[in-house]
């Protein structure tokens, strides 16, 4: 039986809400049809948001969600999104499938998203192709509440107060697709567009990150570390779990246990890269001023056959949601670095946590497992640790069990455990440091590794009640599923 203990004096970090985050960029069926169908849709909608895509949204526990990309973001001119739709300018998006890109969805659509969804704004500015000038307008169009030519233009397109923006991202991939660039070459643009992301509120300054590296380049978070710290709120850190190679990833449902482990084992480098990072950061930031911004991660697979491929449309599987849970359970142990992180992308787009096909809409593995851990936002980190077994796959080393646990302000305990293994239960026992007597209650997300919910069949993924457990004076015995993530909610006497 393993050991799982969980020290409720032990108070660590705050975990907050905004690792829980999203992302949503112009990529195939993510805005257009996915959020946003326009006001004239005979599917129903406030303002031409698909109210039953908000709602699932809102009900996830949504915190954050970041846009316009991505890579989208270095190749979007703002101004081509706001004013008269019908006036708005035609582009075509080069990235993401060759499609024409009518910027019917702009500044305007996006703050009244986050306004239905009520969650906070991270915008993405364009360092790739777009002017310091081009950078500046554009907060002062969002932010400024006095007299200019932006605040005056935003006023003639419908809008007298300014939004907050919370957070603002300087740039994106800016190693790749946002430049090629070098990462001294990019500390010092990012310097210099930052000097003009203004702060016209003082009651809410503009959270600043700087575009961080890719996966295990670590060179590139020294260098940028090195140049330009003092500038930045946080730096951005981005990994995909690829099962094979980027020309043939593997197939999203179809895919054997070796495979579903090499997935497994390959998404668990979150926790060696995140630690590496983090000791760079360390190094030129030892008072933990900058924090680390995770703002795309997820599974990524090839798309289903008969899609346009440049749309990145993927079905969600067990598979995926036991990768989200180990995930969200790794930056809630790493919350005293980690700010912020946001799964790509929310809607039909790579890990999404809802599909929509027409009118229809469904919630996948993924959806269910932030909805299962949002209690997790906001909380206190407590100490834990868990006896387990590990697994050797052709993705590195992999625990069975992946835990993670937080108190709420009023002394409830959430525990989130991930049983890893795709054939093997795993018996427990928790017990929960200075507690006589605890109420217990659970629940739990299972199936078969290639388990998936379709547009015609009933939800076939779903969380349930658990009740294959035994209450403790000190905690509780229990029997995890294989393939499966279970959260105990704790209140102690």
């Amino acid at each position: 039986m393993e050991k799982y203990l969980i020290n409720p004096n032990q108070k660590l970090s705050k975990i907050n809400k905004d690792i829980y985050g999203h992302f949503s960029e112009h990529l195939g069926r993510c805005i257009y049809e996915g959020l946003y169908v326009g006001e004239n849709s005979k599917i129903p909608n406030v303002n031409g948001m698909r109210c039953d895509v908000v709602n699932a949204l809102k009900e996830m526990g949504i915190p954050v969600l970041r846009w316009p990309g991505g890579c989208f973001a270095d190749e979007y001119h703002w101004k081509d999104g706001i004013g008269p739709k019908e006036s708005r300018k035609k582009m075509i998006n080069t990235h993401w499938g060759g499609v024409v890109e009518d910027n019917s969805f702009g500044t305007h659509e996006y703050f009244e998203l986050i306004s239905q969804l009520g969650c906070d704004a991270y915008i993405n500015g364009n360092v790739g192709s777009g002017t310091v000038q081009e950078m500046s307008e554009w907060v002062e169009y969002m932010t400024f509440g006095g007299l200019s030519p932006m605040s005056e233009l935003r006023e003639k397109n419908g809008r007298k107060e300014p939004w907050r923006v919370k957070y603002f991202g300087v740039g994106n991939e800016n190693w790749g697709c946002g430049g090629n660039m070098h990462p001294e070459y990019y500390a010092d643009l990012f310097r210099r567009y930052n000097t003009y992301v203004r702060d016209y509120n003082s009651d809410s300054r503009i959270y600043r990150i700087a575009c961080g590296a890719n996966a295990f380049d670590y060179n590139w978070t020294e260098r940028v570390m090195k140049s330009a710290r003092d500038r930045m709120n946080g730096i951005s850190l981005h990994y995909y779990t690829v099962p094979h190679n980027w020309d043939k990833k593997g197939a999203a449902t179809v895919f054997d246990e070796n495979e579903y482990y090499l997935t497994l084992g390959k998404a668990y480098k979150m926790e060696e890269l995140v630690s590496r990072h983090i000791d760079v950061m360390n190094r030129y930031d030892p008072d933990k001023r900058v924090d680390l911004i995770v703002d795309e991660w997820g599974t990524w697979f090839d798309v289903e056959e008969g899609t346009n491929p440049g749309f990145l449309y993927q079905q969600s599987t067990m598979r995926d949601a036991i990768v989200a849970a180990l995930t969200l359970n790794i930056f809630n142990k790493h919350s005293d670095r980690i700010k912020m992180a946001n799964i790509a992308q929310t809607v039909n787009v790579l890990q999404a946590v809802v599909l929509t096909d027409g009118e229809k809409m469904l919630l996948t593995p993924t959806y269910h497992i932030f909805k299962m851990f949002k209690d997790h936002q906001n909380a206190t980190l407590l100490g834990s640790h868990i006896t387990t077994k590990t697994e050797k796959t052709d993705g590195g080393i992999l625990p069975q069990l992946i835990e993670s646990a937080s108190m709420a302000d009023d002394g409830t305990i959430t525990a989130t455990i991930v049983n890893t293994s795709a054939t093997e239960a795993a018996e427990l026992r928790c017990q929960i440091a200075d507690t006589s007597s605890c109420e217990i209650s659970a629940e739990i997300l299972t199936g078969k590794t290639d388990a998936y919910n379709d547009f015609d069949k009933a939800p076939n993924v779903e969380t349930k009640k658990f009740d294959a457990f035994k209450t403790l004076s000190d905690g509780f015995e229990a029997n995890l599923p294989a393939c499966s993530a279970v959260k105990f909610t704790i209140k102690r006497g």
